[in-house]
């Protein structure tokens, strides 16, 4: 196996019951940068969950009944944070970690070294982030795993990966190798995938691809650097039902 090779997403969430949460980066053949997140869960608490878009285009998750929260500690939180010009994406409140540092003029390292895992023993679920930078011709993004460095969640290990934005090609990171327990914990690097130009397209290939009992949510961006314009897809199981 070629280590250039590119993979579709099918491929690599179609077999795996729990690929957990879910972030893929990349740009389209055109040239467009492209940003999918999305959310899986066993648990009714997990489950009991929508992605919600907000006025100046973050996106939350937000409990679909609120009644039946149970605990919102680890799964309420603000997934994605657009800022001058960065995307800020994560699968927890390490958003708002990478967003008040960059902001500060810190750097996405700076301030994932300040975070660990999340404290879910015993999973220790990784946080996972990326962020998209844009430059004046061009952008590049940068993809995270903190993770635990043994089954009793002693240490943290950090992983940080940089990537130029290559046309049609992306980077998928995501929590969990699938079902068990404990849950076992994504392992290598982020895989290369295949993004295509039609962002429906893609939408459809993520989500029909994960596990129909345990995904949630799905949210994929599109944006034209050029012209500005900006797509977005978002599909909520809880509302489809």
């Amino acid at each position: 196996m070629s280590v250039y090779e590119i993979s579709r997403i099918k491929d690599l969430t179609g077999s795996n019951p729990y690929v957990g949460r879910g972030i893929i980066i990349g740009r389209s053949p055109s040239g467009k940068a492209a940003v999918a997140y999305f959310i899986m869960g066993r648990s009714e608490n997990s489950r009991n969950r929508i992605f919600d878009i907000a006025k100046d285009g973050s996106v939350y998750t937000r409990p679909f009944d609120e009644s039946k929260v149970e605990d919102p500690s680890l799964i309420i939180y603000r997934a994605v944070a657009p800022m001058e010009n960065h995307l800020i994406v994560t699968n927890g409140d390490q958003t708002d970690t990478v967003y008040d540092a960059v902001k500060a003029g810190k750097s996405f390292r700076d301030a994932l070294m300040t975070r660990e895992f999340e404290p879910d023993a015993p999973n220790f679920t990784p946080r996972i982030s990326g962020m998209i930078t844009v430059g004046e011709d061009d952008f590049s993004y940068e993809m995270s795993i903190l993770k635990s460095a043994d089954e009793k969640g002693s240490a943290c290990s950090r992983f940080f990966y940089n990537y130029p934005a290559i046309c049609g090609l992306g980077h998928f990171i995501h929590t969990y190798q699938g079902d068990d327990n404990p849950l076992p914990t994504f392992q290598g690097e982020p895989k290369r995938v295949e993004i295509p130009e039609n962002i429906d397209e893609f939408t459809r290939e993520i989500w029909d691809n994960l596990n129909e009992e345990n995904k949630i949510s799905l949210y994929v961006m599109y944006a034209d650097l050029g012209s500005g314009t900006v797509e977005t897809r978002l599909i909520n199981k809880n509302e489809q039902r």
